[in-house]
């Protein structure tokens, strides 16, 4: 059903698209049509290939760190409150500096490959995966608690056995929202210094003004996107089939 809702609303994209630019008749170099750019995929689709590879892995590395270390400083948060009220504002400031801001700096600590790359890609998603599996960790109802305590469990049993699997739909809602935007940071962090990928595509692209090249990477980073947001509903069903929304909405 996702998958179908998916290709629906991609092909209504590219439809409006189409309709545009028949409409206005842009020049080539502002807005080439679906053609034209399905055209520019042709001419070189084993060099675009080539270089989506290079991106999707540095969204794949970039996002599984992103979740991993996200769900663990939720957990630690909440295992231990004073590590939340004392690292929490930090991570707020972190997280309102514009990613422009921080890629330069991650290039000069990391280098030009792969590695920068990934740590502005785990920046981007730490944050909405943090943000979301704490917040349901901290709203477990009152009466389950109650109820827990008393069986006498631990702190820690509480937390692993009652308090975690409870908040596992916050933590798949926070997944949702960041897998769509792990492209982004790798894209950013090939925009500001890299010699593969398709960000390194795109800025060589428009500089030379072949836009119908930048919208052909563009079109293999949406594809990207989307296919990220289908594995996270995909793999939901199979880690915590509780946390499964009954009509999702794409």
């Amino acid at each position: 059903m996702l998958l179908a809702h998916a290709c629906g609303g991609l092909a209504a994209l590219v439809a409006l698209w189409q309709l545009g630019v028949t409409a206005f008749s842009p020049p080539r170099y502002i807005l080439p049509s679906p053609v034209e750019t399905v055209a520019a995929f042709l001419r070189q689709p084993a060099f675009l290939l080539g270089q989506g590879l290079v991106t999707l892995s540095e969204i794949v590395v970039g996002l599984t760190l992103g979740s991993l270390l996200g769900a663990a400083a939720a957990v630690a948060i909440a295992a231990f409150p004073w590590a939340g009220r004392l690292f929490w504002p930090v991570l707020v400031v972190l997280q309102a500096l514009p990613v422009f801001v921080l890629a330069p700096v991650l290039v000069l600590w990391f280098g030009f490959g792969m590695a920068s790359k990934v740590a502005m890609t785990t920046i981007i998603i730490f944050f909405p995966v943090a943000s979301a599996f704490g917040d349901g960790l901290r709203r477990t109802d009152r009466d389950i608690l109650d109820a827990v305590s008393l069986t006498q469990a631990s702190h820690w049993q509480t937390l692993c056995h009652v308090r975690v699997p409870l908040a596992l739909p916050s933590l798949v809602s926070g997944l949702r929202v960041a897998a769509p935007l792990a492209p982004l940071g790798a894209v950013v962090g090939e925009w500001v210094g890299a010699s593969a990928g398709l960000g390194f595509v795109m800025v060589q692209a428009n500089a030379r003004m072949q836009t119908d090249t930048v919208f052909a990477a563009m079109a293999i980073l949406a594809v990207f996107a989307v296919t990220l947001r289908l594995l996270v509903d995909r793999l939901t069903t199979r880690i915590a089939p509780w946390a499964r929304e009954a009509d999702p909405v794409f």
